[in-house]
């Protein structure tokens, strides 16, 4: 029996005693840390857990949490694959990603840099960040070490409204491009399939940490309020300048990876123990989706894919950014010309301020 129903059927003194029976259940009073519900122990069936049992990825107590997303159980379906399977990574590859920032050569460079720093302040207050667990202002991107470190939980608040926002700009840019060439009766030239596909993949990235939290209703206000700001705003931005948006979402990226590498640095300098602990384990739909190998699948692993994701975003739009937003084809997936093969942009993900025109189109 939820809260709401206790207080309907019972006077507010019964009412409280029973929620804090319902809270000892799990052996803690749970907190609301930036609107997402935080237990600050163990669930008492694993407070003592055999090693055979892994702990449960989750920060918020086992009896409270609730799975948004269930399995659909259908008569003979058993299961329904990505419709972009990913295609793995290296553990090269992965390690191989540093946070770096494209200096703005344009006012429209200049724009879109000032925009994302006023979005990343915003981020800042919304995700309950102090002042003390700030990295250098005078190297937002880049510095990734902060007087304070951020908790388990503040670090799951923070993915989750990224994540939210950061799968708006692919499907806002693909759906106008489809209608574009639609309207113009022209190929688009292999634009639709990437920008669908990285919005797919921010989805996956939002639904994987969902499995380990409950958002509680003060975040899942600020993910809606957010999201039909942004939503908006990327479709009028992208009407008026897709050079200039994609140069943003570029810069946005850049915030991701600079995220994801500092949540890296602060796991393995041991500031987040409930994510070093042996008996986590990470969900089984990040393990399908990656193709995660025996023996990497701990939150460390897991967030090095991720922020591996969100290099190959970084370049792939900064590169789109450089292009001819009409005529110029993706050169992500176009075949070149005999003798050419060399200059088709192999890893994106190690390109940080992106590939120039020249580079790649001639």
């Amino acid at each position: 029996m939820n809260a709401l129903k206790v207080n309907i059927l019972y006077s507010p003194g019964q009412a409280a005693q029973l929620s804090r029976a319902l809270i000892s259940t799990c052996h803690t009073r749970p907190l609301l840390i930036g609107g997402l519900r935080v237990a600050t122990s163990l669930h008492p069936t694993q407070a003592n857990p055999s090693p055979s049992r892994p702990r449960n990825f989750t920060t918020t107590c086992v009896a409270q949490l609730k799975d948004f997303f269930p399995a659909k159980e259908t008569a003979y379906i058993r299961q329904t694959p990505p419709a972009w399977p990913h295609h793995g990574w290296t553990e090269e590859e992965m390690t191989s990603v540093v946070p770096e920032h494209r200096k703005p050569e344009t006012v429209g460079d200049w724009l879109a840099w000032k925009l994302v720093r006023i979005c990343r302040w915003a981020t800042d207050i919304a995700t309950g960040i102090r002042p003390e667990q700030q990295v250098d202002k005078n190297h937002p991107t880049t510095a990734t070490s902060a007087d304070k470190p951020l908790t388990e939980a503040q670090w799951l608040v923070r993915f989750i409204f990224l994540e939210s926002i950061a799968g708006v700009p692919g499907m806002v840019a693909g759906m106008l491009r489809h209608l574009h060439s639609l309207r113009r009766l022209k190929r688009d030239n292999g634009w639709i399939e990437t920008l669908l596909e990285e919005s797919y993949n921010e989805r996956m990235h939002l639904l994987t940490f969902m499995k380990m939290c409950e958002p509680g209703l003060l975040m899942k206000t600020l993910i809606l309020g957010a999201q039909g700001v942004f939503f908006n705003a990327m479709f009028l931005s992208y009407l008026v300048s897709p050079k200039i948006t994609h140069r943003f979402v570029g810069y946005l990226e850049e915030e991701a990876v600079h995220t994801y590498t500092r949540c890296i640095n602060e796991i393995e300098e041991g500031h987040l123990p409930k994510w070093t602990d042996e008996r986590f384990e990470i969900p089984e739909m990040a393990v399908r989706y990656w193709r995660m190998p025996e023996g990497k699948r701990t939150m460390k692993d897991l967030i090095y894919y991720v922020r591996a994701d969100e290099a190959v975003h970084r370049g792939v739009n900064h590169t789109l950014s450089n292009l001819d937003q009409k005529e110029d084809p993706n050169p992500f997936v176009s075949e070149y010309k005999e003798g050419e093969g060399g200059r088709r942009p192999v890893n994106p993900a190690l390109k940080p301020t992106g590939f120039e025109r020249a580079e790649v189109i001639g």
